[in-house]
């Protein structure tokens, strides 16, 4: 039974995550620049310190045990720690040194981009070593990552308002509906108007929207996605109506593959927000990239 954390742990711990992560031993020989017999024995050499099975491998394939997937959590929260540790060693002159993970929501209007790099530079320009992490997510995985401590700091729409968390409104999104041939309402003159909208069928967001738009009978929901690229697809399918940004569905007209239905009546507006747990928004790392959001153009 393991008791004490040695090198040769970490070094085993090291491998077993990068079979884990290349989901088997023999993808894991790339990685590793290792054999698959040496993986092999250094897995059985892990599992034999630790004094219980981690996976299954073998011809029936790759698979975690219940424990195997446990210790892999564990283990990647250790050596993130570890990785922690290490670059707060190296940079002890530093004002700001660790790690701020941000997360975005996808498909953001390019002035919100353009905006989010220049806190990024003015960030680099203070006394720190900090490595940064950016990823996309979906609104209601940003905020389960929020609330589990994945990230410190997420960017985009958020429709509710949870108590842990603060929002900080940044700025307004215009939402247009779409349709794209060879939907019938996409070669028709003139401005669509939201009653004859609402008889087709429609794709729609898995989270809530503002209350005031277009509102649609349920059996008239025939797609339902909460990320914008899939959304486009089942617009340009001309099977669906549906609502993207603004900016993204210009590309679309640009090419002649789309067409908003009714700028003036088939939209509407989502407040894009910069959210924090509430505990960390005081944290040096995370103060110093919103006072950098705050003055931001």
């Amino acid at each position: 039974m393991l008791t004490n954390i040695f090198d040769l742990d970490l070094r085993l711990i090291r491998v077993f995550l990068a079979v884990v992560d290349s989901h088997g031993v023999s993808a894991a020989q790339a990685r590793l620049n290792v054999g698959q017999s040496t993986i092999s024995t250094q897995l059985n050499s892990l599992e034999t310190r630790l004094g219980y099975r981690l996976c299954e491998r073998g011809r029936a394939g790759f698979r975690l045990t219940a424990k195997g997937e446990k210790f892999a959590d564990a283990a990647r929260r250790m050596m993130d720690a570890l990785d922690e540790f290490g670059m707060q060693a190296r940079n002890l002159d530093k004002r700001l040194v660790g790690t701020l993970a941000i997360g975005l929501m996808g498909h953001t209007p390019a002035q919100h981009n353009h905006r989010l790099a220049e806190v990024i530079r003015r960030f680099r320009q203070r006394d720190e070593a900090v490595r940064l992490e950016l990823l996309v997510r979906t609104p209601g995985e940003l905020e389960e990552m929020l609330l589990n401590g994945a990230i410190q700091v997420a960017l985009g729409y958020f429709w509710r308002r949870v108590t842990a968390l603060h929002y900080t409104p940044l700025m307004l999104e215009r939402q247009l509906a779409y349709c794209a041939p060879p939907h019938p309402l996409f070669d028709q003159p003139g401005e669509i108007e939201p009653e004859q909208a609402a008889d087709y069928a429609w794709a729609w967001r898995d989270y809530p929207v503002p209350p005031e738009h277009l509102p649609l009978q349920q059996r008239n929901i025939m797609a339902v996605t909460g990320n914008m690229e899939a959304m486009s697809i089942l617009i340009l399918s001309g099977q669906h109506l549906g609502y993207l940004p603004e900016e993204m569905g210009r590309q679309y007209e640009a090419r002649g593959q789309m067409r908003a239905l009714n700028r003036a009546k088939l939209a509407y507006d989502v407040g894009i927000s910069v959210v924090t747990h509430r505990s960390r928004a005081r944290e040096p790392i995370v103060a110093a990239f919103l006072d950098d959001l705050k003055h931001a153009q």
